[in-house]
């Protein structure tokens, strides 16, 4: 498996940030696997469990949740429904090559392709995004935004 690039000083990272793009959210029953596009990852009961526009899927730990996203009026907090991300920025950097990249407390493998997006958030944990995905869902901030 390769390393992980650096993003914070590869000239090629790009500073983004996610639209408010809602997403439907149901929190986990039971601990389980999800089929992203980019592999599967184990979650735990009361994750979330995130459903794109494109019926893409992925899990976010209850923390992580509850600290980057909010619920969308009729959607109560906590309760299955419609959310959105919290601004916030991130690194961004177009994969040259594939690339597994280890991801949530279980450190599952999230395996990005040529063209793919690699993330760093700002807990410094990694994500991986698929580059129509990445067009759709986010822009370019300022330099000097958080």
């Amino acid at each position: 498996m390769s390393k992980v690039p650096d993003l914070a000083s590869n000239p090629h990272t790009l500073r983004v940030c996610k639209r408010p793009v809602p997403v439907q959210v149901a929190f986990a029953k039971a601990d389980g696997i999800c089929e992203t596009l980019e592999g599967a990852v184990r979650y735990r009961r009361g994750d979330a469990i995130l459903t794109g526009s494109r019926g893409e899927s992925w899990p976010v730990g209850r923390d992580s949740f509850r600290d980057s996203y909010e619920s969308v009026p009729p959607t109560a907090p906590g309760q299955d429904g419609t959310y959105r991300k919290r601004p916030a920025s991130v690194l961004a950097l177009r994969l040259d090559r594939a690339l597994a990249v280890p991801v949530g407390w279980q450190g599952d493998k999230l395996q990005g392709r040529r063209g793919d997006w690699l993330l760093r958030y700002a807990d410094g944990s990694y994500g991986v995004v698929n580059d129509c995905i990445f067009r759709e869902t986010y822009e370019p901030v300022e330099p000097d935004q958080p």
